[in-house]
């Protein structure tokens, strides 16, 4: 997987790995690695070789019984000197700027991208002249053998599968937010992802931005006291309140459709009705500004109180259409607190129009509401959070008393980058991000059942008390795309 084919074997502390190679000669290494990676003989870490160790060998070993899985730690995490073999699905729009950031980084090589466009491709191939080009993603990953690393930047329905498939075969991700479309589908990949131990992270940069940062500190600091309400916003509006159009155009020479629809279900192009963009606003294809915006709002949020466990869910105003994703919704969710929290604190979600109530934007005192952002009700104080800009601390008396220590920032893409080759952590792994998106997709499952307060079993992944909502928690795939453990 990773462009070097020879790495030492794993053994314990004060132990020697013998290598024998075809003509009985042994070769001794005194290397520091961990116990249990080959099968001991009189004393002896004994292993045969012929040359270097490869993967195909090291797969050979394991079925023997003569390796342990840590021997495939250099298969799915890269030495600090190698470059990542790098891919991306996903050629335009926010998949361009993913690689503009990925790319920048002197030890990662884009080598292969899928796009279902090749309008999109075309362009960066003009960019990179040997960049290996497909239609299909599937393609990609059967002809590509040696990828490290991938990227997948797709509308939001295809997150899930495509991530899925790379992770099955070892491949580290970033993939971009919201993680997945169905609440399943999140909880399934953040167990994948650690099962093969690979390096994941969302695409929710804001989320290593200083003033993301900073919210998060200030909070777990106790600046506020014990946060007990929140209240969350976005004007964004990734809704429709009109029915699908019954006409039907001509798909554009460049453009895989059936492709473009992957898992879900066919249906007729209709000319700017979905690609390139508005399928943010498709039920079938998007998640609405709540799946879209929630990503980056709530990040901070859920960073700082370490909330997982809801209660319940409450879409208080708005609603979905019969294709299309509402406007201007209410949700409030009611969750268990955490160490960070009151008892049962409570969050509440607006978007389009909507914003908290007079009695919330009162705390602010003169100063106007943001377009975007949150504001913590605390036991102790209130912390106004405009989004990615300084947050303040409220009343102006208490900001006098208690400053805010501002935290330092850092590059969310080559955080990940480096992660992989080695070298420190990811901040937004799907082991946070997983959990994080399932709260937020419950929001945007909430709102096809205006007024009703919904009833989580995190466990069994059901609503418990309305049967007719589970079939949201889960999606089924088309016939000839269902990927493995999805």
């Amino acid at each position: 997987m990773v462009s070097s084919t020879s790495a030492p074997f794993l053994v314990g502390p004060g132990e020697r790995l013998v290598l024998i190679d075809n003509l009985g000669k042994k070769e001794e290494h005194g290397l520091s690695c961990r116990s249990g990676c080959s099968k001991k003989v009189q004393g002896e870490k004994v292993m045969s070789h012929r040359g270097k160790i490869t993967r195909r060998s090291a797969v050979k070993m394991l079925g023997a019984g003569l390796a342990a899985p840590m021997v495939f730690r250099q298969f799915t995490q890269a030495a600090p000197s190698e470059t990542l073999l790098h891919v991306s699905f996903g050629a335009g729009g926010m998949a361009g700027a993913d690689i503009g950031s990925l790319t920048a980084s002197k030890n990662l090589k884009l080598i292969a991208v899928a796009d279902v466009d090749l309008n999109k491709t075309a362009e960066l191939k003009k960019k990179y002249p040997e960049l290996r080009v497909y239609q299909d993603w599937r393609d990609l990953l059967d002809k590509e053998k040696k990828i490290d690393s991938a990227n997948i930047s797709t509308p939001d329905h295809m997150h899930a599968p495509i991530t899925m498939s790379a992770m099955k075969r070892g491949i580290h991700v970033y993939t971009q937010k919201p993680l997945t479309q169905t609440v399943y589908e999140s909880r399934q990949m953040a167990k994948v992802a650690a099962e093969k131990k690979l390096v994941t992270q969302m695409g929710i940069q804001i989320h290593s931005h200083p003033v993301h940062k900073t919210v998060v500190a200030s909070i777990r600091a106790g600046v506020i006291g014990k946060v007990k309400e929140i209240h969350s916003w976005s004007g964004k509006q990734w809704g429709d309140k009109g029915p699908r159009p019954t006409k039907s155009d001509a798909i554009p020479a460049s453009l895989d459709w059936k492709g473009w629809l992957g898992v879900a279900a066919e249906r007729d192009f209709i000319s700017g009705y979905y690609h390139p963009a508005n399928w943010r606003k498709r039920l079938d294809f998007g998640t609405g500004t709540f799946g879209d915006m929630g990503c980056h709002i709530l990040d901070p949020v859920f960073g700082s109180t370490g909330l997982t466990k809801i209660s319940s869910i409450l879409c208080v105003k708005g609603s979905t259409g019969a294709d299309s994703w509402g406007l201007d919704n209410q949700v409030r969710y009611t969750f268990q607190g955490s160490e960070f929290t009151t008892a049962s604190p409570v969050l509440t979600w607006y978007d389009g129009v909507l914003r908290p109530g007079e009695e919330i934007q009162a705390l602010l005192g003169k100063r106007k509401l943001s377009d975007q952002g949150s504001i913590y009700l605390g036991t102790n104080g209130v912390l106004y959070s405009p989004y990615i800009a300084d947050p303040i601390l409220l009343p102006d008396e208490r900001a006098k008393d208690t400053p805010l220590t501002k935290e330092k920032g850092d590059n969310h893409y080559l955080q990940w980058v480096e992660a992989c080759r080695g070298n420190g952590q990811p901040s937004a792994p799907f082991s946070y991000a997983g959990p994080m998106t399932e709260a937020i997709l419950l929001g945007c499952l909430a709102t096809r059942f205006p007024e009703k307060s919904l009833q989580w079993d995190p466990e069994k992944l059901l609503v418990t008390n309305m049967k007719e909502a589970n079939q949201f928690v889960r999606r089924e795939y088309r016939k000839g795309w269902e990927v493995e453990g999805l």
